[in-house]
């Protein structure tokens, strides 16, 4: 598993605010707070401030003065986000390793016909050297 810079996890309130930066791209309080009131979550406008804010303060958004409001971006894509969150969790519960995650995935999810041909794609470019795999021996 990759190794990434440790910005601190995401409370699950904080990734439902990071989840509406992601959809809209960019956007105010006032913008993150209409969103969320549509997903039928009423948050006072100092509720959603906090959680933005510190999700800057963790790395996971920045900001640009937009005139008199600050506009809030996302730092880190989902992507980015999975490989922290999946890093972290291998590190505390499985010494750092990544095969008992996979494996446990593997094992409880039910995957599409398209999700295993993708994931027999990886495991073919990981055993073929040549492909450029990472392969541990």
């Amino acid at each position: 598993m990759k190794k990434h810079k440790k910005k601190g996890s995401v409370s699950d309130t904080e990734l439902e605010v990071l989840k509406v930066l992601w959809d809209l791209g960019q956007g105010t309080v006032r913008d993150l707070m209409e969103k969320l009131e549509a997903q039928g979550r009423i948050w006072a406008y100092t509720t959603v401030q906090t959680l933005v804010m510190r999700l800057k303060q963790k790395g996971f958004v920045s900001t640009r003065k937009d005139g008199k409001a600050h506009l809030f971006t996302p730092a880190v894509s989902q992507p980015e986000l999975l490989s922290l969150e999946l890093g972290d969790l291998a590190d505390r519960v499985c010494d750092g390793r990544a095969t008992p995650l996979m494996l446990t995935l593997v094992r409880e999810h039910a995957f599409s016909a398209e999700e295993l041909r993708e994931l027999r794609r990886m495991l073919d470019a990981i055993d073929d050297p040549a492909g450029g795999g990472r392969r541990r021996d």
